[in-house]
């Protein structure tokens, strides 16, 4: 079974203006992410299951619409019912923990925990003759960088996520937004450097005098941030939100100072 992308256009909420739905299985395929209603999911003469990656509106448009035209069944995390119902106005048929494993009349497609970017995020692996194929949603981008952003991004999941399929060695990743990625393990290395070079930033921001979130992020980023400053700062909170919890600095929610002091 390979994953079939779906380009799916979202307008400018994000960079590319399109995300990946994706298509597994021929037979009762399952879909995941139908951002927007498309011919070519439009033309799929069955759809078996409709299931998230996460919850964020560039992901979730089509998903009332697919699942009225449809017979699908609708599945979504254990223990978040409420907020996949508020996030697509579908009340889910059915749930999924790590290692569920959704019913396709090719054959089943694994759920594998991957939060981080979101506290639900899921991935959906399903294997075939090149090897382990995982669609990833947004834990992975082929180039540049996720976001990883608070409140409800969460850095130490994050890097726990991305370690987690460094070790699995899928051959190919399929992401919501970009190619897919080839070398997942570099890609995979690549983006715990980046948050930790990111982290590494933040820290020394803060042990030169820093104190507030937006002096921090000016610190950090060091270069103009203005079309993106809220969701610097939003990952900037992040990471202090991680540097508190493993000890390395305080933060009160307001003023963050090195532990020493």
């Amino acid at each position: 079974m390979e994953p079939v992308a779906v380009p799916c256009p979202v307008g400018p909420a994000v960079p590319t203006g399109q995300t990946n739905a994706y298509v597994l299985g021929e037979q009762s395929p399952l879909v995941v992410d139908p951002a927007a209603s498309v011919d070519e999911l439009d033309a799929l003469p069955e759809i078996g299951h409709i299931a998230l990656t996460h919850h964020h509106p560039d992901h979730t448009a089509a998903v009332a619409a697919y699942a009225e035209s449809t017979d699908a069944t609708v599945w979504c995390r254990t223990g978040r019912n409420k907020a996949f119902e508020a996030a697509t106005g579908v009340v889910p048929d059915r749930t999924f923990a790590h290692g569920t494993r959704i019913p396709t009349g090719d054959g089943p497609v694994r759920v594998v925990d991957t939060p981080g970017h979101a506290p639900e995020h899921v991935a959906f692996g399903v294997t075939n003759s090149a090897g382990e194929q995982l669609v990833v949603g947004d834990l992975a981008v082929a180039s540049g960088s996720v976001a990883v952003a608070a409140p409800d991004g969460h850095l130490r999941a994050y890097l726990i996520s991305l370690r987690r399929i460094w070790a699995q060695a899928p051959a190919r990743l399929h992401p919501a937004h970009g190619p897919v990625i080839a070398d997942p393990r570099d890609t995979c290395r690549r983006l715990i450097e980046h948050r930790l070079d990111r982290e590494q930033s933040i820290l020394e921001a803060v042990e030169a005098g820093q104190r507030t979130l937006e002096a921090i992020t000016d610190a950090a980023y060091q270069k103009d941030i203005a079309a993106v400053r809220k969701t610097a700062m939003a990952t900037v909170l992040a990471h202090l939100q991680k540097l508190a919890a493993d000890g390395a600095i305080a933060w009160d929610g307001q003023r963050a100072r090195p532990l020493a002091l």
